[in-house]
Formats: C-alpha cells, sequence, structure tokens
C-alpha cells in the first residue's frame, strides 16, 4: 500500500487539526441533521426517510429518477409543514453527480446527512448470473456503489472540513447470503458494505461517520417486482424502518463508524 497521503487527505487532516474536537464525535449529545440528501426518495424507503427527517426539522432534498412521484412526496412534506425539495436526476449517471451536489446544497445548505438509499435489481424476473447480461451487471454496479461513490467523494470532503456529517449506505442480506437470481445486486451490496467501511476507516477522526444498514424485507414495489408472490403482510412497513434508520442517525456518535447493521435490530429515533 501507498502511504503518503494524497492531496485532498492532507489538506483534510490539516484542517481537522485546526479545528476544536467535534461535540459529536466527543459523544456529548445527538447528532441533528439539518440538511439531509435521501436518493431513490420517490417511493418506500427513501421516501419515508424522507418524511421522517423532515418531521424531525432536517430540510431535506429527494433525488429519484421520476419526477411525478418524487415531486408528490416532497409536496406532501411541505404541506405537513417541512421542508423538501425534488431534484429528478440519475444518481448512476456520472455526469449528473456534481449537479446532484450542487444543487442541494444551493437549496438546503451544506449537506450533513447523506443517505444512499437508490438501487436497482436490474433486469426482472432475476435471472441467473450465467443468464445475466454484463450490460446489465453494469448498470446495477453503477447505480448501486459507483453512483454513491462519486456522491460520497463530492459531499463527504466538505464534511470532513467541517467536522460534521453522516453517511449512511443502504444495504440488504444479499450482501452477506448468496441467493440464486439475485447474484448482480448481491454483488453491489456487497461491494457496497465494504465502500462504507473503507470510508470510515480513511475518514476516521474527522467527524464524519458511516454506516451500511440492511433494511430487512420491506412492502415495496421493488420488492414486489423480486419476489412478486410475496405476502404485503409479512413485509416491513417502510415508515418502521425509516425510523430505526434514523434513530441510528441520531446516536451516530454511540455507534462505531464503519459498522454494518440490521435495521430490526436498531431502536426507533427517540
Amino acid at each position: 500500500m501507498n502511504n503518503e497521503s494524497t492531496g485532498s487527505n492532507a489538506l483534510i487532516q490539516a484542517e481537522a487539526s485546526s479545528q476544536p474536537p467535534s461535540r459529536r464525535a466527543a459523544g456529548a449529545g445527538p447528532f441533528a441533521p439539518s440538511a439531509a440528501l435521501v436518493t431513490g426518495a420517490s417511493r418506500g424507503l427513501g421516501a419515508a426517510l424522507a418524511r421522517e427527517l423532515a418531521r424531525r426539522g432536517a430540510k431535506v432534498v429527494l433525488v429519484a429518477r421520476e419526477r411525478a412521484p418524487l415531486e408528490a412526496v416532497a409536496a406532501e412534506i411541505t404541506a405537513q409543514g417541512g421542508v423538501a425539495h425534488a431534484l429528478a436526476a440519475d444518481i448512476g449517471d456520472k455526469g449528473q453527480t456534481h449537479a446532484i451536489a450542487g444543487a442541494a446544497a444551493a437549496l438546503v445548505g451544506p449537506i450533513d446527512l447523506l443517505i444512499h438509499n437508490a438501487s436497482t435489481l436490474g433486469r426482472t424476473p432475476l435471472p441467473i448470473l450465467l443468464d445475466t447480461e454484463c450490460e446489465d451487471l453494469g448498470r446495477v454496479l453503477e447505480v448501486n456503489v459507483v453512483g454513491p461513490f462519486r456522491l460520497t467523494k463530492v459531499v463527504a470532503g466538505a464534511m470532513a472540513l467541517r467536522r460534521r456529517g453522516v453517511v449512511v449506505h443502504i444495504s440488504s442480506d444479499a450482501a452477506v447470503n448468496a441467493y440464486p437470481r439475485w447474484g448482480a445486486y448481491g454483488v453491489s451490496k456487497a461491494a457496497l458494505d465494504h465502500l462504507s467501511r473503507t470510508w470510515a476507516a480513511e475518514l476516521e477522526g474527522t467527524g464524519v461517520s458511516f454506516y451500511a444498514v440492511d433494511p430487512g424485507e420491506m412492502d415495496t414495489r421493488m420488492h414486489a417486482k423480486a419476489i412478486p408472490d410475496a405476502d404485503p403482510s409479512t413485509l416491513a412497513n417502510p415508515a418502521d424502518v425509516a425510523r430505526r434508520i434514523v434513530g441510528l442517525v441520531v446516536r451516530a456518535g454511540e455507534v462505531p463508524s464503519g459498522a454494518r447493521l440490521e435495521a430490526a435490530r436498531l431502536p426507533e429515533a427517540p
């Protein structure tokens, strides 16, 4: 390994050393996000997370590809007294990364919570790996791994300079268990987990925490596409899962950065 610091790392460390220790890192109080960016927020868990964060006072930027449902969620939050902005964009498109980050900061100020919820299964019905086209695997990796990497790369440096921030990667049990026909998705989520751990190791001591969270099986459109015959009554409500993930965010200073957690084992936000 090369132990020489890059220019970005040297700048972050130099700035961090000149700042007083972060209050959250010292465990002195809960983390209350003021400006959140949530991807995949037009429905399901992403929409539930945006609603819960806005309810708790965060200004939220919602990102997804489909404009109409995205704007509907933002309008619902606004009607209930929250602050929410819809930003129609594709996290898997490299050319949109800086536009997403820049627009989000312009709308709500410096982002201190980034939740990577946007995800794709790839082609459905889910094929076995031998029948998976290279282009389909590439698209899954682009949306589920490379897109989050690019967006974090743009946002996390500024978080580190401010010594304040939380990044949450929404994972899956397919990241740690090999299920037939879930190959492309599982590989992408396993890579996302390790990406989260690596970010945590590299930005240790900067005041930025990274987590991977397995939300469990939820009653969502994505789950219905993957397993059409599943009984919705056996699946978790995304709103319940969102409250548990927000509970983790609030307790970020108490939970080691880089941890991989199951939402079902997390307490709800107080």
